[in-house]
């Protein structure tokens, strides 16, 4: 993969921070619109939360629990999460802005992911690409192959930071609060 390819997997959140800072200037807050847009993105974090507890970085190929729906639960749940923050700032722009950004820097993102899994699990990846899509979950789970299932754990979950996205998405509610009392005066 291309080197851009690679910087912006790896600076992927850094690089939304200056976006952060424009739609959240953008945004017209209201309570009603923080609530949803936080149960919203609730759904989202517990989505990203089932993936973290399965998924073993650099260690097996994992297909097992949201795996066995959907490629990348992750992403799909940080897709949930942007429609959440999307609804939570009631701004069409600001949630142009958000749906744009994850688009086009998480189609890199996915496809670059992809080549790294086809060349660490050659056959296996190719078997569970065929079976899962690769985005959007399917309604009925393939069937993992049983040397690469497993099951989740809290510890895994822990392993791979997940609780920083809960604290990252507390953290923007508060500041959509913090904006709509500003407003208010």
């Amino acid at each position: 993969m291309s080197r851009v390819a690679s910087i912006i997997a790896r600076w992927r959140v850094r690089l939304g921070y200056p976006l952060a800072l424009v739609v959240l200037w953008l945004a017209r807050p209201t309570p009603k619109s923080i609530g949803i847009g936080a149960a919203v993105g609730l759904l989202g974090l517990w989505l990203r939360a089932g993936a973290a507890g399965y998924l073993h970085k650099q260690e097996v190929l994992t297909v097992s629990g949201p795996y066995a729906y959907t490629r990348n639960p992750l992403y799909f749940g940080s897709f949930i999460l942007v429609i959440g923050t999307a609804i939570a700032m009631r701004s069409w722009i600001s949630a142009a802005i958000l749906l744009a950004y994850f688009v086009a820097v998480y189609a890199v993102v996915m496809r670059r992911e992809e080549e790294e899994l086809r060349l660490q699990h050659p056959g296996a990846f190719e078997a569970y690409a065929r079976a899962v899509p690769l985005f959007f979950p399917k309604i009925i789970s393939a069937k993992p192959d049983a040397t690469t299932s497993g099951k989740f754990s809290l510890a895994q979950y822990r392993k791979n930071h997940e609780y920083q996205a809960a604290i990252g998405f507390l953290i923007f509610l508060l500041i959509l609060v913090a904006i709509w009392r500003i407003r208010l005066h």
